[in-house]
């Protein structure tokens, strides 16, 4: 039995109910679903959750669009770039200011 193809339309919901999984947020993709602002910035997730994202995303589009990984790798980064969260990084103390 041959199995459908998945639409773009159902991979963005997959990844994107996937990052607010692994962020902790208890938020699908049909709460921001036809939101024209940035809602992106809303919530957001650690370096070591982004990267756990960008792991699965790796894995999905190799499965399910049969890429190779370099192609799935760009394709998790520009999603990332384009839907992910806001990713809360540790302060990096100036430099300039230390006595």
């Amino acid at each position: 039995m041959k199995t459908k193809r998945l639409t773009d339309d159902d991979i963005i919901k997959e990844l994107i109910d996937t990052m607010f999984l692994i962020a902790g947020h208890d938020v699908t993709f049909e709460d921001i679903k036809g939101r024209k602002d940035q809602w992106y910035y809303e919530w957001t997730m650690t370096p070591e959750q982004e990267q756990q994202w960008m792991e699965y995303m790796v894995k999905y589009f190799r499965k399910h669009r049969s890429m190779t990984i370099r192609h799935a790798q760009t394709s998790a980064s520009m999603f990332n770039l384009m839907w992910g969260l806001k990713v809360e990084r540790p302060e990096v103390p100036d430099i300039d200011n230390i006595n």
